[in-house]
């Protein structure tokens, strides 16, 4: 995000260092995982302020990893033969560009070679609340054929419906609107879910939501997007004036609802944000790390983790159980098998904060 920054790691890295047996987490119904603190540190290329994209592609005929960094609303692309032997980030160019700025988080390559990427975008809101310097993010989608070095934007695809900003808030960076993202392809490539987080003015519409888009729909995504009601995805809707068309959304359901809200009258919250999810091969389910955030500054309260047999039924996610107290922004994992992504692990992957891994995480059925 625009504004914040990693805090510094040094309370994580206590966090992990203190780790014990007591560190193994869950429920007898669902599995469990631990952090194992390692010896080989590896911090990302580039400044790390979102979740970070990663991709296998051939390059010349060898095949290379790549990963997408963003900062200050500006992503980069660095590659190498592994996550240890990465180059240095080089900016993406993205045209034509949306407008503020854009945090990719999320790719899905295709079986063509082409990328399907997904990005946080912040827009000031002075339209709506004037003066303010605060934004009011939105989620757009893009496409590359070039492993990432150039981007076509097809526009946004999921925004929070009108009127549900708050101009007074005490949020620190956001008046409203829904972002800090993740993307997940169904195991038959029908259908693409995105889970992200929502900063609406009422508490009932803040959280960790979904979203459903047909696969088939990559190429021209806008207005294709159902939101999670509860009990059924519901469309966008169009609406026609002098203006031109306009794609609305409804305010999804919180799979995990916020107890104390973002933009009430003190400053203390308690709401998970930012997911990060991936098909873990070993447990043969899909696992979400989340932020949960203890104040209108995002300050963490602690790191989380939920599990889910399907994508396809939102009410299947089990309840956040804590991995760490503390911790940094942007928890996610990057998959140590040949072919491991921040979309796929197994056993065991490496853990990341803020773009910095220094354990591994260890899961167990």
């Amino acid at each position: 995000m625009s504004m914040r920054r990693a805090a510094t790691l040094i309370p994580a890295l206590l966090a992990i260092a203190a780790l014990s047996d007591a560190s193994l987490i869950g429920q007898s119904s669902v599995p469990t995982a631990e952090l194992v603190p390692v010896n080989s540190p590896v911090t990302l290329p580039g400044l790390v302020d979102s979740n970070s994209p990663v991709v296998w592609d051939r390059t010349d005929g060898v095949e290379q990893m790549y990963v997408l960094t963003s900062v200050s609303g500006r992503p980069s692309t660095a590659s190498g033969d592994d996550l240890f032997a990465l180059g240095p980030a080089e900016p993406i160019v993205m045209d034509p560009w949306p407008g503020g700025g854009v945090w990719m988080e999320a790719i899905i390559p295709d079986v063509d070679g082409t990328w399907y990427g997904f990005y946080h975008n912040e827009i000031v809101a002075s339209s709506l609340c004037k003066g303010t310097k605060k934004v009011l993010p939105r989620i757009g989608a893009a496409r590359s054929r070039d492993g990432g070095h150039t981007w076509e934007s097809l526009g946004t695809i999921l925004e929070a419906p009108p009127n549900t900003q708050n101009c007074g808030t005490k949020n620190k960076y956001f008046v409203g609107g829904i972002g800090d993202l993740s993307v997940q392809l169904s195991r038959d490539s029908k259908d693409l879910y995105v889970f992200y987080s929502e900063y609406m003015r009422s508490r009932v519409q803040q959280g960790v939501t979904m979203a459903r888009m047909a696969w088939a729909d990559r190429d021209d995504p806008v207005g294709k997007v159902m939101v999670w009601r509860g009990r059924l995805w519901d469309p966008a809707r169009l609406t026609v004036s002098d203006a031109g068309e306009n794609w609305t959304y409804s305010a999804g359901t919180p799979l995990f609802p916020t107890t104390q809200a973002w933009h009430d009258s003190d400053t203390a919250v308690d709401a998970f944000w930012g997911p990060s999810v991936h098909w873990n091969s070993y447990l043969n389910q899909y696992v979400m790390l989340l932020n949960r955030a203890k104040d209108e500054t995002f300050a963490q309260e602690g790191i989380y983790v939920s599990f889910s047999p399907s994508l396809e039924n939102p009410k299947l996610w089990s309840t956040p159980v804590k991995l760490l107290n503390g911790g940094n922004w942007y928890p996610q994992v990057i998959g140590m098998e040949p072919g491991g992504t921040d979309r796929t692990s197994g056993e065991a992957a490496r853990f990341f904060m803020s773009g910095v891994s220094t354990a591994l995480i260890r899961f167990h059925r």
